[in-house]
C-alpha cells in the first residue's frame, strides 16, 4: 500500500501540471471509450447481477444495474465535465500589499484522495471524470458485489492511459479488498482526503478508523413539508410528492418522510392514499394520519430515523411550520428537505432555519444532484460543515494556496520605528 500511495503522490504532482486542453482531451477520449467498451461493460455487469440476485436488497440491486441509459448518462456526464471551467488556477482573491508586491489566492488540487463506495459501478467514471478535471489522483475501492463491473471500467481507464500518454498511469487506481482500503486509512501522511459513499455504517466506520479528513454523508433521510398555504388539492402538489418518492426511490435524495400541515391534512391525505396505491407506495402514518386515512401501517419512532430506499414512506401531521422545522432538524440527516408553499414568508423561514445541505421550495428533492446542479457530475454529497457541502463537484476537490510575487521586498522595511505602510489594495 505504501508503494501504491507513493505512486499516487507522484501522479498527483503530474496531474496538477496538466493543461486544461489536455484534461478536456482526456475526458472526451474517456467518453468515446465508454461507447467503444459498452458491450464489455454490460456483460461484466450481467455477471455481477447474476451473482448477486437474491443476495441484495431491491434498492442495492437496482443501484448495481448498469443499463444502457446509465451508460448514456455517464458518456454525457464526461462531455459535460469537459465543457466546465477548469477549477485549477482560478484566482479567488488578489491584493496589492505594496508596489510590486502582489498576493494571490489560487485554487489548486487537493492531491491524493481515497474513495470507498458501495454497489454502484457507475460511480467509477463519475469519480474519475472529476478527479481528472480537478488535477488530483485517486485510490478507490468499490463494493465486492460490483467486482466485474469495476474491473471493466478499469480496462477502459487502461485504454485511456494508452490513448493519452500525458496521463500518469497511477492517477486512478482501484483496490478490491477491504483490508487494502483499511490499510490506506492508516497513511494520513500520504492521503489528503477520504470520501466514503455508502451506508451510515460505512461512513461511521471510516470516520472512526482514520486521522485523514473525511468528506461525506451518512443517511439520506429527506423530508417534504406541505405548508398550510399550499394548494393541497392541486395535481402539482401531489406530483411533487410522488416524484420525490417514486422517481428513483433507492437514491439518497428520495423522499422518506412527508410532513403535512394540520390545516391541509383533511384535503391532502385522502389524495395521498390514492396516489400511493396507484404507485405502489406503502405508507406508515402517525396517529393523526391514521385518523384521516384507513388501512395504513402505524409509524413507529424508528421510522422517523429511517432511510427506506424503496417504495415506503412515513407520514406525519404537524401543527405548523415551526413543528415541521423542528422535526426535520431533529430526525433528518441534513441532506435535502423541501417545503411546498405559496407563502413567501414561510418559504423564507424554512430556507433559513432548516439545517440541511440542500433546502428547496416547490421542487422535487430529487434535484439534489451534482449533474442536475450543473456540476457535470458529483464525487459525493456532503452534509458536513467543511470546505464543501451538498453535492460535491470539482469545486470540492480543490483547495487553495497563497502565492506572493515581489521584487526583493523585505519584512524589515515594514517594521521598526519608521515602517513602510502596506497598501492592502484589492485587485
Amino acid at each position: 500500500m505504501a508503494e501504491m500511495l507513493t505512486q499516487s503522490r507522484q501522479a498527483a504532482y503530474t496531474m496538477a501540471t496538466l493543461t486544461t486542453a489536455q484534461k478536456n482531451e482526456a475526458l472526451l477520449a474517456f467518453a468515446a471509450l465508454l461507447e467503444t467498451h459498452r458491450n464489455d461493460l454490460r456483460l461484466a455487469n450481467d455477471q455481477d447481477l447474476k451473482a448477486q440476485e437474491g443476495q441484495l436488497s431491491p434498492a442495492l440491486f437496482q443501484r448495481l444495474k448498469l443499463s444502457d441509459a446509465k451508460i448514456n448518462t455517464l458518456i454525457q456526464g464526461l462531455k459535460d465535465v469537459a465543457g466546465l471551467p477548469d477549477p485549477v488556477g482560478r484566482v479567488t482573491l488578489q491584493t496589492k500589499l505594496d508596489e510590486g508586491l502582489v498576493l494571490s489566492k489560487v485554487a489548486v488540487p487537493i492531491g491524493v484522495i481515497g474513495i470507498v463506495f458501495e454497489s454502484r459501478p457507475d460511480v467509477v467514471p463519475q469519480i474519475l471524470s472529476l478527479i481528472l478535471k480537478s488535477g488530483n489522483a485517486v485510490v478507490f475501492k468499490g463494493g465486492r458485489e460490483a467486482h466485474h463491473s469495476n474491473a471493466a471500467f478499469m480496462r477502459v481507464v487502461d485504454a485511456l492511459n494508452a490513448r493519452c500518454p500525458f496521463l500518469p498511469k497511477a492517477w486512478g487506481q482501484l483496490i478490491d479488498s477491504r483490508q487494502a482500503f483499511q490499510a490506506l486509512l492508516d497513511f494520513h501522511d500520504k492521503v489528503d482526503l477520504v470520501i466514503p459513499r455508502g451506508s451510515n455504517q460505512l461512513v461511521q466506520q471510516v470516520m472512526a478508523a482514520t486521522k485523514i479528513p473525511v468528506l461525506g454523508h451518512a443517511d439520506g433521510i429527506c423530508h417534504l413539508y406541505v405548508h398550510a398555504s399550499a394548494d393541497a388539492a392541486s395535481p402539482e402538489t401531489m406530483a411533487l410528492i410522488m416524484d420525490s418518492k417514486c422517481q428513483y426511490p433507492a437514491a439518497c435524495n428520495a423522499l422518506e418522510t412527508l410532513l403535512v400541515d394540520a390545516a391541509v391534512a383533511q384535503t391532502l391525505l385522502p389524495l395521498l392514499k390514492a396516489a400511493a396505491d396507484e404507485s405502489g407506495v406503502t405508507l406508515k402514518g402517525c396517529s393523526k394520519t391514521q385518523a384521516v386515512i384507513d388501512g395504513i401501517e402505524p409509524a413507529q419512532e424508528a421510522d422517523w430515523h429511517t432511510e427506506y430506499g424503496d417504495l415506503t414512506m412515513s407520514v406525519k401531521v404537524v401543527d405548523d411550520l415551526a413543528a415541521a422545522i423542528a422535526h426535520i432538524n431533529t430526525y433528518g440527516s441534513h441532506h435535502t428537505d423541501c417545503i411546498v408553499a405559496r407563502d413567501e414568508q414561510a418559504i423564507g423561514q424554512f430556507m433559513a432555519q432548516v439545517d440541511s445541505a440542500s433546502v428547496f421550495a416547490n421542487a422535487s428533492t430529487r434535484f439534489a444532484d451534482g449533474f442536475r446542479y450543473g456540476f457535470g457530475a458529483e464525487i459525493g454529497i456532503s452534509t458536513a460543515k467543511t470546505h464543501a457541502r451538498g453535492p460535491v463537484g470539482m469545486d470540492g476537490l480543490v483547495i487553495y494556496k497563497y502565492q506572493l510575487h515581489g521584487h526583493g521586498h523585505l519584512v524589515a522595511d515594514y517594521s521598526g520605528d519608521t515602517p513602510k505602510p502596506f497598501l492592502h489594495q484589492p485587485l
